[in-house]
């Protein structure tokens, strides 16, 4: 059974950063095609952020592109999403999301097989 699961949403004011933290068992996301999703009420779920395995390259959709950064840290099997200059769109249900194979272009929500719960994040006008 797999464990996935988010943590460091909140309440953030505009311009303010938050990091948010992703941690499994029965998963290595150093061994996986990992990626951060959000979803605003009313509105379908949307990857923002993703690490390709092996290259380690990322990607971004373009609204994040130069304010988020999706890092990992192999050894603590922990994977980041760090957010700066937040702005009130941003308000969303966060989710880590992994895949053991393909590549983050392309990829879908039912591409990852393994999800968390989410962590909110609320950023005020």
């Amino acid at each position: 059974q797999v464990q996935v699961v988010e943590s460091g949403g909140g309440l953030a004011l505009t311009g303010g950063s938050l990091r948010l933290s992703c941690t499994a068992s029965g998963l290595i996301f150093g061994s996986s095609v990992t990626g951060w999703y959000r979803q605003a009420p009313g509105k379908e779920r949307e990857g923002i952020a993703c690490l390709d395995w092996p290259s380690g390259i990322a990607t971004y959709v373009d609204s994040v592109k130069g304010r988020f950064t999706i890092s990992r840290d192999n050894p603590k099997n922990i994977l980041y999403l760090q957010m700066n200059s937040l702005k009130p769109e941003d308000t969303a249900m966060y989710y880590c999301a992994a895949r053991p194979y393909g590549r983050c272009a392309g990829s879908s929500v039912a591409d990852f097989g393994s999800w968390g719960q989410g962590t909110q994040v609320t950023v005020s006008s």
